[in-house]
């Protein structure tokens, strides 16, 4: 069984087919950069080109990098604020003639990784963290989701998480790992003295490179590299799609 996957987010607009019974990408991920400034129109415009390319006429999953309710999109901290308040599951259905079913990007990604991933067969409280332009958190306790998180922006030294310590700053900032490690060990330590979980999942952008940083964490909670890495959010969003979507 296949179904489209699209991941949304703050530097790429990324798609592939996916087969939701292996949890597997089936197609080479298409990717195009995300339109700036990151308005509902322009982005919804790129996305339909994502689907274009595969030529896909059936459910498609949306990771979103927003709170999202009933396909509404409710923040927009690395996107226009033009976003907020708008229906994104039906503007995308309108774009690409499809069903669409639109969630927070680090929730779909979470459903792969405790679907497939690092976090299968995991009980307990486990935290994935989508580690890119921002910071993403999907919730699992006792694999059930809490959906729309948004532990991101916890507030560290006056200042929004996520600025402090997203692998988007990082970047932008120059700075090697070992500058940077001790930011983000900060927000971990931060994080799990307020949850206390059994097992912390590093995803998103930062994954690829988990071996360059995870000597400078000094975390006593068990820290994994996401398995699935940065396919994790088209995989959960396609089986998401597949088990929510009515035909």
């Amino acid at each position: 069984m296949q179904v489209l996957g699209l991941d949304i987010g703050g530097s790429g607009i990324k798609g592939a087919l996916v087969d939701v019974v292996e949890g597997a990408l089936v197609t080479p991920r298409y990717r195009i950069p995300t339109p700036s400034p990151a308005t509902p129109e322009a982005m919804v415009e790129t996305a339909a080109l994502v689907v274009q390319h595969f030529g896909w006429r059936g459910p498609i999953g949306c990771g979103f990098p927003a709170v999202t309710k009933g396909g509404i999109v409710l923040t927009a901290a690395n996107i226009s604020p033009r976003w907020i308040g708008v229906n994104g599951q039906q503007m995308l259905e309108q774009a690409t003639g499809s069903p669409v079913l639109l969630l927070n990007d680090a929730d779909v990604a979470g459903i792969a990784e405790m679907r497939f991933g690092a976090g299968r067969g995991r009980n307990g409280l486990v935290l994935m963290l989508t580690v890119g332009t921002g910071i993403g958190t999907a919730l699992f306790l006792d694999g059930k989701l809490v959906p729309n998180t948004e532990l991101g922006h916890i507030e560290i030294r006056g200042r929004d998480a996520e600025r402090r310590a997203s692998d988007g700053t990082r970047e932008r900032k120059g700075w090697s790992y070992a500058t940077w490690a001790p930011r983000f060990d900060e927000y971990l330590q931060r994080i799990s003295a307020l949850l206390w979980p059994d097992l912390i999942i590093i995803g998103g952008g930062a994954s690829r490179d988990f071996e360059k940083f995870a000597r400078f964490l000094t975390i006593r909670v068990e820290v994994e590299p996401a398995q699935l890495r940065n396919e994790a959010g088209i995989i959960g969003a396609a089986i998401a799609a597949h088990e929510q979507v009515a035909l």
